[in-house]
């Protein structure tokens, strides 16, 4: 095959599968950054202390993507891989006081953690009382007045329109199968496909979020280690001859 110079200013989508069945996790082509790289330190046999012979250590490969607009799916690659759709949240909410002594509360309220204050002093001094059924009764009625509003924050269940990750020590990053496609250019013009396919990938368990009013948006930045899977594959880099049709 004739050698052709070719060039790649391309990021890479990204076909993420689950290693034990290939079964296709997440494919995602949003990324700005993909970056493959391995390295294999040198190990010298010397003479009279100069180095003779070399012998290469076992490999050590790794995959990054880095993105700025993602699925939220993306993040369940540091945890085991699953969303779940019940979440407990932490929220305020100021309340109209309409019954002397009681304040209404939002249905999925978690009773033992609602704090009641008044309007403009959140975090201050609380309103004594008890939380059950939707509703918070006040120790002293008189405290709650009708026609006038407090602030309530309070834990509650969210069992729709939600979707959770947990990040705990006991759940831990799977393997995955990824291939990662781009295009080349050639100096004649010609745009050719380039992949680079690693046959066993864990995402490294570290994730550094920054929110920020200004400058540039987000990102999050996810790491492979690219291991040896079972019959001795790493990482393959496939350069098409021609344009794919």
């Amino acid at each position: 095959m004739t050698n052709i110079n070719k060039s790649n200013r391309t990021c890479c989508d990204v076909d993420i599968r689950v290693l034990k069945t290939l079964a296709p996790y997440l494919f995602f082509e949003d990324a700005n950054v993909t970056t493959f790289g391995f390295t294999a330190d040198e190990t010298y046999a010397t003479s009279k202390g100069a180095k003779k012979i070399a012998f290469s250590n076992p490999m050590d490969g790794t995959m990054t993507v880095e993105a700025q607009v993602k699925p939220f799916k993306l993040y369940a690659l540091l945890s085991d891989g699953t969303i779940d759709t019940t979440a407990v949240v932490a929220e305020k909410k100021t309340i109209a006081c309409t019954v002397a002594g009681e304040l209404s509360l939002p249905s999925g309220v978690k009773s033992t953690s609602v704090f009641v204050y008044e309007e403009g002093d959140f975090g201050g001094k609380s309103i004594k009382g008890v939380a059950e059924e939707s509703k918070f009764t006040a120790a002293t009625p008189a405290e709650l007045v009708v026609g006038q509003s407090y602030e309530v924050g309070y834990l509650t269940v969210k069992e729709s329109g939600v979707q959770k990750i947990s990040f705990n020590n006991k759940k831990n990053p799977q393997d995955y199968y990824i291939t990662m496609k781009t295009v080349e250019k050639d100096e004649s013009g010609v745009i050719t496909p380039y992949v680079i396919t690693a046959y066993k990938c864990k995402p490294k368990k570290a994730l550094d979020l920054s929110f920020s009013s200004s400058g540039d948006a987000a990102t999050v930045k996810i790491e492979f280690a690219c291991m040896e899977d079972k019959d001795g594959n790493v990482a393959d880099m496939v350069e098409y001859a021609e344009a794919e049709a």
